[in-house]
């Protein structure tokens, strides 16, 4: 099989199961924080409580800013384009306004600043930079599928909008503002799993912390938060699939 071929079999078999790639970031996470708080000489160990939390609250706010990322992409597409779908690439037209005229692939920009803040909170430089790699190899097949999939489907349209936009660093001097209108309903329909299980993993690192050191200075802020979230979910959930509350016509 040529190297074309095998990349695009590649992406798209990852595409189907890149669910799973969280999952396995967040063990090992787990692990190396595990491994970081019994060691002193891992990153950060020795700071003081309060520059701890402060780190702590930098590293969500990075995955905040993640987080909006996705909010401001998925708010401004319309129906069949940049959707959770597993199965298959989708795609009813190309999305070139907005985020997307700036950059390919921004729900992955997303993704990877919200994994990032993650990484980050394990206190270790090592795993941050395997993060990277791994993340970086694991995407990359993902987006040459996609764009294989695009270029076959539109053609000389997709090729002069990727010839001039970047795949995955922005450049701001090509914004346009989006044709479409944000939707809220649509923000909250698909990224509702974002905003709980970043709190629940944040907590989990919390306790873990705590444990791990021997401490009791639990973060019920974090906590309070959590649950916050966690409720907003089990309501959006039902409203999503119990009703036409959060449906829009075209989004």
């Amino acid at each position: 099989m040529a190297l074309q071929e095998q990349f695009e079999s590649q992406g798209n078999w990852l595409f189907r199961y890149r669910g799973i790639l969280p999952i396995i970031i967040l063990v090992a996470g787990i692990a190396v924080l595990v491994y970081s708080k019994t060691d002193p000489s891992n990153f950060f160990y020795n700071k003081t409580a309060q520059e701890v939390a402060w780190y702590n609250g930098a590293c969500i706010l990075i995955c905040l800013i993640g987080l909006a990322i996705r909010v401001y992409t998925v708010g401004h597409t319309p129906a069949n384009t940049s959707g959770r779908n597993t199965t298959e690439q989708v795609a009813d037209s190309i999305n070139q306004t907005g985020i997307y005229s700036i950059i390919r692939h921004p729900l992955y920009v997303g993704n990877f600043v919200m994994w990032l803040g993650i990484a980050l909170a394990t206190y270790n430089f090592w795993f941050v930079i395997v993060f990277a790699l791994i993340y970086w190899i694991y995407y990359e097949r993902i987006m040459f599928a996609e764009e294989q999939f695009l270029r076959r489907k539109f053609g000389e349209t997709y090729i002069a909008w990727a010839a001039k936009t970047p795949a995955f660093i922005p450049n701001f001097k090509l914004y346009t503002t989006s044709r479409v209108s944000f939707s809220w309903k649509k923000a909250l329909k698909q990224e509702k799993n974002g905003l709980v299980a970043l709190f629940l993993v944040f907590s989990l690192f919390d306790v873990i912390g705590q444990v791990g050191r021997g401490g009791h200075d639990y973060n019920y802020i974090l906590y309070g938060i959590c649950a916050t979230t966690l409720i907003m979910y089990c309501i959006l959930r039902y409203l999503k699939r119990k009703t036409h509350v959060l449906n829009e016509s075209g989004r």
